[in-house]
């Protein structure tokens, strides 16, 4: 039986339905999972995505022939049926089920399966063949509770309000950002955000998300604000000009990566916080067992261990050559691999 989806040059490609998953390259059809800048391109011709993630693919690609799909919808096109499915990874992220003469194969995307108050819960779906990520593939990352990151994350800021220091997060602009907003508590003093962030925000809102009241820096007249506040900024602003206007500040940076030993060390924050829109490796082994898939194809992340593991637990495991990125913005560099591999055995020890 020939596969239903194939890696190209130009990305995964459905081959009876002559469309793209997340195309890498200019194609004339593609269907998107979700509007991080490493699965969502311009140059394509036509765009298909989920009516939950218009808002922020519009805001992040500009003028695009987009067509959108409420989740859970079907259509058909050239005998392949499509429908989009909640990946749980960010606002609008989705999992792409297609299914031709009675074969189902699900592409995911990204996902994530824990909670996430600013966009639709991770929804297993029932295939014969995944395609799952793989970027924290490792039995070492396993997530805390979200209300313990929450409360860890208050403390922080409230301790350094106290002090009359700002409190700048670095986190990814889409998604992360407006995960941290949803689960602050405002009461403790005015909330910014960089201009890399804000425009996302009113997306989030505008997609019915409920995030607290957030201002541009620029908007603050009384200085005196500053010393109280929580800052949330892109990574690409530390060091900057920009950070200078906050004095004597607390930095934190926020990604799954900040797990690891030495992540924090590297990159020169006061704190780490533990918080990704990726799953952790339960939530990986959970997710491909609930598709009840007799086949997954292990893409972006550690897919050497995946396919590995997945083999040896009785699966026809296998990988696909990808172009996509990691948007968790705290990656381990090159000289940190040797390091994550001997974390991971000694989690196994």
């Amino acid at each position: 039986m020939k596969d239903l989806i194939v890696a190209r040059r130009e990305g995964l490609y459905c081959v009876p339905g002559d469309f793209y998953i997340d195309p890498w390259r200019p194609v004339e059809r593609a269907v998107i999972t979700h509007a991080h800048a490493d699965h969502a391109r311009v140059g394509h011709g036509r765009y298909l995505a989920s009516a939950e993630g218009e808002g922020v693919l519009r805001a992040r690609l500009g003028h695009i022939h987009l067509d959108t799909l409420p989740y859970g919808e079907r259509i058909v096109h050239n005998g392949v049926t499509i429908s989009l499915h909640p990946a749980g990874h960010v606002l609008g992220s989705a999992q792409v089920r297609v299914e031709h003469q009675g074969v189902v194969w699900v592409a995911s995307g990204d996902y994530k399966t824990g909670p996430d108050p600013t966009c639709t819960a991770f929804e297993p779906v029932r295939c014969h063949a995944f395609i799952s990520e793989s970027t924290f593939g490792l039995p070492i990352y396993r997530w805390q509770p979200q209300e313990t990151l929450y409360t860890d994350i208050n403390d922080w800021w409230r301790a350094n309000a106290e002090e009359g220091r700002a409190s700048v997060m670095f986190c990814y602009a889409f998604g992360k950002a407006q995960r941290i907003l949803a689960g602050v508590d405002p009461s403790i003093g005015p909330i910014l955000c960089h201009g890399a962030v804000e425009p996302l925000n009113r997306a989030y809102r505008a997609s019915g998300v409920a995030l607290p009241p957030t201002r541009l820096v620029t908007e603050i007249k009384d200085k005196a604000e500053l010393k109280r506040a929580l800052v949330i900024a892109p990574p690409s602003a530390a060091g900057s000009p920009w950070m200078k206007r906050f004095g004597d500040y607390s930095d934190a940076f926020a990604s799954g990566w900040m797990q690891l030993r030495g992540a924090r060390r590297r990159r020169a924050v006061d704190r780490g916080f533990v918080l990704s829109d990726h799953a952790d490796w339960p939530g990986l082994m959970a997710a491909i067992k609930a598709t009840g898939a007799e086949r997954v194809v292990v893409t972006h992340g550690q897919v050497g261990v995946m396919v590995r593991w997945l083999c040896q637990n009785g699966l026809d495991a296998g990988a696909f050559d990808t172009e996509y990125g990691d948007e968790d913005d705290a990656a381990p560099e090159a000289g940190a691999a040797q390091e994550t591999t001997q974390e991971a055995g000694a989690d196994d020890a």
